[in-house]
C-alpha cells in the first residue's frame, strides 16, 4: 500500500505530544511536510503557513490541522479545494455552521473529512459501550476536573471566544458520553464560570436528561491540582461502569476490566488512513453541539480573575 502523504498544519504543543509520535508508528501514512508560524522540522519540508504549502511543488493527499479551532475553518477550505483530504483536531471547529460546511464541502469534492475525538479513541470506550447497550440504565455523573496551568500554559488562545475555555479538556468526556450512551440526551441546565479577566468559562456544571429522562450531570473545573480526575460513572440495574483516566481503564460492578497505555493517537490515524482509502468521511459533531447548547442555555457567573 503506497502511504499517504501527509502534512501537518500547525505545529504547536498537541502535535508535538502526540501527532508525531503516532503518525511515525503505524503503517499507510508519511509525514512529508509542516505548515508552521512558529516551528520547523529538520526531516521534513516546511512551509510558513498552508498557502505556501499548497502552492508548492510538493505533492501532499492530506492534512492534519492541528491549530487553534478559531481560524481552521479558512485552513480546511484551502485544503479540499485543493483537493486534500482532512483530518481536524478536537474541536473540529470554532461554530456549528462552520463544520457543517465544511462537511459539505467535503462531500461534494468526494473527498474525506475526519472529525476526531481522540478519546473516542481509547482502549476501555468501546467496551463500554458495548456492554451498556445491554443493560439497564439509571444515571450518569461525570467528573473532568485538571489543571490548565499543566496542560495549556501560557496558551491564551483558549481563554479567547472560540477558544472553549474549560470545555477544550470537557468536549472530551462529552464525546465519550455520547459514545458510549445507547440513547440521545440534550441539555437542560448549565451554569459557568468566567473569570473576571477571560472571554471563557474555567468551570461549567451541567444537566442533560435522555430521550426517556433519565439524568446525565456533569461537572467541568479547570482549576484542580494535585491529581487529575478524568471520570464517567453509569449507575445500572446490574451495577456500576466506571471509566475513569480519560476512558483507558474500565470497571465493572466494582472489578476493574482493561487498563491500557495511551494509543488514542494511534488509533486515530489507523481510522484516517481506512477513510481516505475508502473516500469515506467520518464527521460527527455531537460534542460541540452540546457545548454550543451549554453556551446558549448558560447561567453566567463572575468569579475570580485567573492568570497563568
Amino acid at each position: 500500500m503506497v502511504p499517504i502523504r501527509l502534512a501537518i498544519v500547525g505545529l504547536g504543543k498537541i502535535a508535538k505530544d502526540q501527532h508525531l509520535a503516532a503518525i511515525e508508528a503505524i503503517e499507510g501514512v508519511e509525514l512529508v511536510a509542516v505548515a508552521s508560524r512558529n516551528a520547523s522540522l529538520e526531516s521534513v519540508a516546511s512551509f510558513h503557513d498552508i498557502s505556501e504549502l499548497l502552492a508548492s511543488d510538493l505533492q501532499i493527499d492530506a492534512v492534519s490541522l492541528c491549530t487553534p479551532p478559531q481560524g481552521r475553518f479558512a485552513l480546511a477550505k484551502a485544503a479540499l479545494d485543493a483537493g486534500k483530504h482532512v483530518m481536524l483536531e478536537k474541536p473540529p471547529g470554532a461554530t456549528i455552521s462552520e463544520v457543517l460546511a465544511l462537511d459539505a464541502q467535503a462531500e461534494a469534492k468526494g473527498l474525506s473529512l475526519f472529525s476526531t475525538w481522540h478519546s473516542r479513541a481509547a482502549a476501555a470506550v468501546e467496551p463500554a459501550r458495548v456492554l451498556l447497550a445491554e443493560r439497564t440504565i439509571r444515571k450518569v455523573h461525570v467528573e473532568w476536573k485538571e489543571d490548565v496551568r499543566h496542560w495549556h500554559p501560557g496558551q491564551d488562545w483558549i481563554w479567547e471566544p472560540g477558544g472553549l475555555g474549560v470545555f477544550d479538556p470537557g468536549i472530551n468526556a462529552l464525546s465519550i458520553v455520547t459514545r458510549i450512551m445507547p440513547e440521545s440526551f440534550h441539555l437542560v441546565r448549565s451554569e459557568l464560570s468566567f473569570p473576571e479577566n477571560r472571554a471563557a468559562p474555567i468551570a461549567a456544571s451541567l444537566a442533560f436528561e435522555t430521550a426517556s429522562g433519565l439524568p446525565v450531570t456533569a461537572e467541568f473545573d479547570w482549576r484542580q491540582t494535585g491529581p487529575q480526575t478524568w471520570d464517567i460513572r453509569v449507575e445500572t440495574d446490574e451495577g456500576p461502569v466506571v471509566l475513569t483516566h480519560g476512558g483507558s481503564r474500565l470497571s465493572v460492578d466494582g472489578k476493574d476490566q482493561i487498563v491500557e497505555e495511551d494509543r488514542e493517537y494511534r488509533n486515530l490515524y489507523k481510522h484516517f488512513v481506512s477513510l481516505v482509502g475508502e473516500r469515506r468521511r467520518d464527521a460527527d459533531f455531537s460534542p460541540l453541539i452540546h457545548v454550543a447548547d451549554a453556551f446558549m442555555l448558560g447561567r453566567r457567573q463572575v468569579v475570580e480573575a485567573f492568570d497563568d
